[in-house]
């Protein structure tokens, strides 16, 4: 029998987050030499947000600029080369900081709720991580990218992204192997993070918002020198506030500073740096009657649901410094290179629960997590610009090298029952024994090469291969072992497209994609690499006529090699899985010189886990909506009384999901509405954003039969802007 889960309390929502027990405790080691790659790094002037008269030629569009209204044509993240995204063989969306301004956005899995294919707030409002599926793969923790370069979760080390500092946020979906290495198979998240202009810059806000949360924020940058040759921005932001949660603490500091050096057309230097500092409080997941134990004894009251232990913490500091160097040997040979160390600190507390102890009496269990993590990437290319006999041809090879590092213990213990007919906190919580203490070191090191030519101005055809090396290795301070595991891959790409005269391009393409297990068998045999194979084709369609850009892709991603129960021995694993995710996807993104921009899509999957010992082959997997459609709209006034005045609205469906594997419980749909009112007259701007304008009450998931998890209810944030 399956359940249905809809929510049984009133309005509002819980910011709670689910603990997932750590594990783990083998890690892989790669030696080191330490190959090096480079994303595109030239700086250029900023592009204004402000709403204009807009020209339907923008082909030439800044790569790493905020894009054009809702559009942006060209793109890095889908080839490491400034490239025409229908030029791509491969769906890539991008959120332009017109639409990030236009919607306010609180985290990064906001700023993506919008784009097709990708499933946010899969764990509630879950401040800890910026989490999501991308075509039903869980990306949140291993696929994000800040400026090409990996920022993977380790362990608890989040380095969440602030969304005032991006430029844009771009997605590649699908497996992205060839240009990025180890990564799963649903594709990846690309910040774009805001750098030097070489115009004067003067821009700030300040906000209030919901639960007396206050923002206040700055961005300013300009040329250094009457030569141009020197330019700087500096983007900061100070958060205080609270959540729905009594107590909670929700607050930022954030500032990032950078330096462009472009002493001519051929060379340029920019640095990009950033310190983070955020306080945050977990929630967890709560029992629910019906589901978890007997209705009879009613739902929890909304005075525990939206409260939580004084025990509860999530601090973390956060910091990065790099650069983005590039040079032009000739008008045909460019090399790049991109470097960066990020940083951070964690200190975690957390009561969480952990099941129901007995039929009235709810069990929780304190866990924290205190560790410091590194993470060092660089990556070098180099590429070759060439036209002969009809053909032009974009050659890039590239050698690239990461080391993710933690150094932390963790404590896991106690037993705290509360009751479910008088639920509350009021009781001493005391750190729990040390169970794990230890460095986690993995070590990335890949050689790629990617071909794109342009064949009689019409065919595209891009190939694309990766020799990837990761070694895996934990040292155990606790109890005095070290492990180490080794790893290879290879990657490919193929993708075929053909580019009409009328804006049209139909394409097709073949990608791949792994990521590490770590472990072995009962007989000792060392787990393989989960692969990824993607087959998509689709049309690309970009009007000659006026600014917009549409795109409709089928896929099929088969993802092998993935754990399941040892049928024979207890408590191990063997590599017979495999899960199968088969979709359509439908994207627009439009802006007119009428003042109307909209943003729009409508995904459908088909998920199924075809290989399993677990008792679930057939079933679809956890988390996975099967329908999604989002549209937002938003229209300027561009003469009149009204002249400035914008209005802005959008609607959000999530269909059902399971709440696991075995497909007994299902999560009802849920449909969100948001809103936005803005007035800007000359330099100063005033917004007022509702999300889930309705205040719809509805569970984000649930985690099996034992607990769900509220979504966000109503929020609004009121702002004031300058620009000059």
């Amino acid at each position: 029998m399956t359940d249905q889960i809809r929510p049984a309390h009133g309005a509002g929502a819980s910011r709670a987050v689910i603990f997932q027990k750590y594990a783990g405790l083998c890690a892989v080691l790669l030696s080191g030499t330490v190959l090096s790659t480079g994303l595109p790094g030239k700086a250029f002037a900023q592009e204004t947000t402000v709403l204009e008269e807009i020209a339907v030629s923008n082909g030439g569009q800044d790569p790493l600029g905020g894009g054009d209204g809702y559009v942006a044509p060209t793109t890095t993240t889908g080839s490491k080369t400034a490239t025409d995204i229908k030029d791509i063989p491969q769906s890539v969306s991008v959120v332009t900081r017109k639409q990030i301004d236009d919607r306010q956005p609180a985290q990064l899995e906001d700023v993506l709720a919008y784009t097709p294919g990708v499933a946010t707030s899969i764990w509630g409002t879950d401040d800890r991580f910026d989490q999501f599926l991308i075509r039903g793969f869980d990306i949140g923790t291993s696929g994000i990218f800040r400026d090409g370069l990996s920022q993977k979760v380790i362990n608890f080390s989040s380095f969440k992204v602030e969304p005032y500092g991006a430029e844009r946020v771009e997605v590649l979906k699908g497996p992205g192997g060839v240009l990025y290495g180890e990564n799963d198979a649903g594709g990846l998240v690309n910040v774009i993070t805001k750098r030097p202009v070489f115009d004067p810059l003067y821009a700030g806000f300040l906000s209030y918002g919901s639960f007396d949360t206050f923002e206040a924020g700055a961005d300013v940058g300009g040329a250094l020198n009457a030569e141009r040759t020197m330019a700087f921005r500096l983007t900061g932001l100070v958060r205080q506030g609270s959540t729905e949660v009594d107590g909670a603490e929700n607050d930022r500091y954030f500032i990032a500073p950078s330096f462009t050096w472009k002493p001519n057309d051929q060379t340029s230097l920019t640095i990009l740096t950033h310190y983070q500092s955020d306080k945050l409080t977990p929630n967890s997941f709560l029992p629910v009657a019906g589901l978890s134990y007997d209705a009879s004894l009613g739902s929890l009251p909304d005075s525990f649901i939206f409260s939580q232990s004084d025990f509860n913490k999530f601090d973390t500091e956060n910091g990065a410094v790099g650069y983005e160097f590039e040079h032009a040997f000739t008008d045909a040979l460019t090399f790049r290179q991109k470097l960066r160390y990020a940083a951070q600190k964690t200190d975690y507390q957390h009561l969480y629960y952990n099941g129901m102890a007995s039929a009235t009496e709810m069990a929780y269990v304190a866990f924290t997590v205190d560790e410091f993590a590194t993470i060092f990437n660089v990556d070098n290319q180099l590429q070759y610009d060439a036209n002969f006999s009809g053909v032009e041809n974009t050659l890039l090879v590239g050698a690239d090298y990461t080391r993710h590092q933690v150094d932390g213990e963790n404590g896991y213990g106690g037993n705290y029952l509360i009751s479910v007919t008088n639920p509350n906190y009021n009781f001493t919580v005391t750190d729990p024994a040390i169970y794990y203490k230890g460095v986690q070191t993995i070590d990335r090191v890949g050689l790629y090469a990617q071909n794109q030519s342009r064949i009689f101005d019409n065919w595209l055809l891009t190939l694309g291969g990766r020799q990837s090396w990761l070694n895996n290795s934990f040292e155990d301070e606790l109890y005095g072992s070290d492990t180490s595991q080794f790893d290879t891959n290879f990657s490919g790409f193929a993708g075929l497209g053909y580019d009409f005269a009328n804006g049209i391009t139909p394409y097709a393409s073949y990608s791949e994609s792994f990521v590490s297990n770590v472990g072995s068998t009962f007989s000792g045999e060392l787990y393989k690499p989960s692969e990824a194979r993607q087959f998509e084709a689709g049309i690309k369609y970009r009007p000659t006529f006026f600014n917009g850009f549409f795109t409709v892709a089928v896929f099929d991603i088969t993802k092998t090699n993935v754990l399941t129960s040892d049928p024979v021995n207890t408590g191990f694993s063997v590599q017979t899985g495999e899960v199968n995710h088969r979709g359509v996807e439908l994207e627009a993104n439009v802006s007119l010189g009428s003042g109307l921009s909209l943003t729009g899509g409508y995904t459908y999957l088909d998920a199924e886990i075809t290989k399993s010992n677990d008792g679930d082959q057939g079933n679809r997997p956890g988390l996975v909506p099967e329908h999604q459609a989002s549209l937002w709209a938003n229209y300027q006034v561009q003469e009149g009384l009204l002249e400035g005045v914008s209005f802005g609205a959008g609607v959000r469906y999530i269909g059902e999901s399971f709440g696991d594997t075995a497909n007994t419980v299902k999560v009802d749909s849920y449909t969100l509405v948001d809103a936005a009112l803005r007035y800007e007259r000359e330099n100063f701007g005033l917004s007022f954003n509702v999300n889930n304008v309705f205040d719809k009450t509805y569970y984000a998931t649930c985690n099996g039969s034992s607990s769900c998890i509220l979504g966000e209810g109503r929020t609004f944030k009121a702002m004031l802007t300058a620009k000059f």
